[in-house]
């Protein structure tokens, strides 16, 4: 009854039985709100296949199909050929150029005024050739601004002058000094952090040790061995990280922290926070790779399931009270708290962060470096932004009673708290703040809601396969038997050359819970993180076990990571 109201590629969707019409019109209406091309909506909210739909358009509409995990990077044209503001604008790329034709790859056939805009700008013909959506995402962040574009074939000569400044704490930057250290040296340092970008890594570690030297990479949360130059070289590998972090070369004998930024192309730069240790044969240095692109990803990126997203959403549009992320050390809750303060960051609203340090640079947010040593700590700064007129504070973590009950009281007083809590889950998150000495009655009028939170890899999308898993053993698992029934799937790691042992990627395992009446009734009676948990699986909330169960019955992730996460 519906589909003569769709438009013509929404029609032909359901008439090709990829979609039904209901669904298409509530997609097709839900994508022009949010102002994103329809096919994309599609792929990312997974209502349908992202290859079908491109096969269908180019049936639809006359154009080429090609394959983007085919594509000869070489053979792309140069990037001046068409504006990074026209390609981003139009979510297109330009493939190769015959002649005076341009041929441009898309997703959205009913796009024609990227063609246009495209050839009024070069004075090409242009001609579309249709690509599946999620490959084109991830292609022209490639082609734009990716460290991949021929970092690992990078001349001795190009490694010795990549541009590496240092940050420092009064804000003053400047290049890094190379004289002081020999070209071999400087080559094989920056060629492991160029290695570590383009792998996706979060940490690198340089560890001497007696007899040998190593140099580690955490990858998708796993640490792997990237190289082991010799032994002697450790002093000289130190010494030059510690030239470019702006550190006292001669001081090997306290930790020391620093900065580098390392512009790796005309339009990117990363961040790299340093922090040095003396151990038994050396100075061990430690690498964190700041990206501040991870909090621009959008929430939809993370891995909320569409209630979870809903209540964080809410939560953040509330003109107050306190939401709290909880979770061990590396299981994203910085990128989860930048995403929301992202969403938040308008000019209507004064935003302040408190942390240690800052890992994330956002404009339009006013953050604070805590410093202990000169009586800065988080209950000072929390004193000091709330003489700064703010509409959001984020304090990096409650540690202590001060801190936590200047937080509970900005939040009773018309303001927006976020921070985050070293614990288990969202029940324990409570008891916790208990524990510290916060009266039982401020924490349930000030929490909002609590986020606990993993990360678990993705299964790679080019390699996984299905694995026969007994029945005993799934059941055993968590799963049920409607679901087992159901034609229950679990997807293993296989491993092939686009990922690392099956794996690509991570992707965010979460417990949402929402302070409910009922549950303020626990809070204010002083029950324990047992009771609370009763009542948060009465009122609906996903654990952090079923959520993990829920993503490896979606193929997103294997039952290994689910154990390894979430495993009591």
């Amino acid at each position: 009854m519906e589909t003569p109201a769709l438009s013509g590629l929404a029609r032909r969707i359901v008439q090709d039985e990829l979609l039904d019409a209901a669904a298409a019109a509530k997609a097709s209406k839900q994508a022009s709100q949010d102002r994103i091309p329809f096919i994309t909506y599609l792929v990312q909210h997974k209502l349908a296949n992202s290859r079908d739909l491109a096969m269908l358009c180019a049936e639809e509409f006359g154009y080429p199909f090609y394959d983007l995990s085919a594509i000869d990077t070489e053979s792309l044209p140069e990037q001046t050929l068409v504006s990074e503001k026209l390609i981003r604008q139009h979510n297109v790329m330009p493939l190769y150029k015959r002649g005076n034709r341009l041929f441009i790859a898309l997703s959205d056939p009913t796009n024609q005024q990227a063609l246009s805009d495209i050839q009024f700008n070069t004075g090409l013909m242009t001609d579309a050739v249709i690509v599946e959506d999620d490959k084109l995402h991830t292609a022209i962040d490639k082609y734009l601004d990716s460290p991949t574009g021929g970092l690992g074939d990078m001349t001795d000569q190009e490694l010795d002058d990549l541009d590496v400044q240092t940050v420092r704490e009064d804000g003053d930057n400047d290049a890094a000094q190379t004289d002081a250290d020999d070209a071999p040296i400087v080559r094989f340092v920056n060629k492991m952090l160029l290695d570590a970008i383009k792998l996706g890594s979060s940490d690198l570690h340089f560890e001497p040790y007696e007899k040998m030297y190593r140099v580690r990479f955490r990858t998708d949360g796993i640490l792997h061995e990237a190289a082991k130059p010799p032994a002697q070289l450790g002093v000289r590998i130190a010494a030059r990280l510690k030239v470019m972090s702006s550190m006292d070369l001669a001081e090997r004998r306290k930790p020391q922290d620093g900065r580098i930024k390392m512009r790796i192309s005309k339009n990117k730069a990363i961040d790299f926070r340093v922090n040095t240790l003396p151990t038994l044969w050396g100075e061990k240095v430690v690498l964190r790779i700041l990206d501040s692109e991870s909090a621009k990803m959008g929430i939809d990126a993370l891995g909320y399931e569409d209630d979870q997203k809903k209540m964080y959403m809410d939560a953040l549009a509330r003109p107050q009270g306190m939401i709290l992320v909880t979770g061990p050390t590396g299981s994203g809750k910085t990128v989860s708290l930048y995403t929301g303060l992202n969403i938040l960051n308008t000019m209507e609203r004064n935003i302040s962060t408190a942390e240690d340090p800052v890992e994330i640079n956002l404009e339009g947010i006013n953050q604070v470096n805590v410093n202990p040593k000169q009586g800065l700590d988080f209950a000072q700064a929390l004193r000091a932004f709330l003489r700064q007129d703010p509409d959001v504070i984020m304090v990096g973590e409650i540690r202590d009673l001060e801190t936590a009950e200047i937080g509970i009281k900005a939040a009773q007083t018309g303001h927006l708290v976020m921070s985050t809590l070293h614990t288990n889950s969202a029940a324990e998150t409570l008891t916790r703040l208990r524990n510290m000495g916060v009266p039982s009655f401020n924490i349930a009028t000030s929490v909002n809601l609590i986020i606990a939170q993993r990360l678990a890899r993705r299964l790679c999308k080019s390699c996984k396969a299905p694995m026969d898993v007994p029945r005993e053993t799934l059941l055993e698992e968590g799963f049920t038997t409607e679901q087992l029934d159901a034609g229950l799937k679990i997807f293993g790691p296989v491993g092939c050359e686009n990922c690392k042992d099956g794996y690509k990627g991570r992707v965010g395992i979460y417990e949402v819970v929402k302070v409910t009446p009922a549950m303020q009734r626990i809070i204010m009676a002083d029950g324990n993180s047992m009771e609370i948990a009763d009542v948060a699986r009465n009122e609906g909330f996903k654990t952090l076990r079923e959520s993990a169960l829920f993503k490896a019955e979606q193929g997103v992730t294997s039952l290994a990571e689910v154990n390894r996460v979430t495993k009591d």
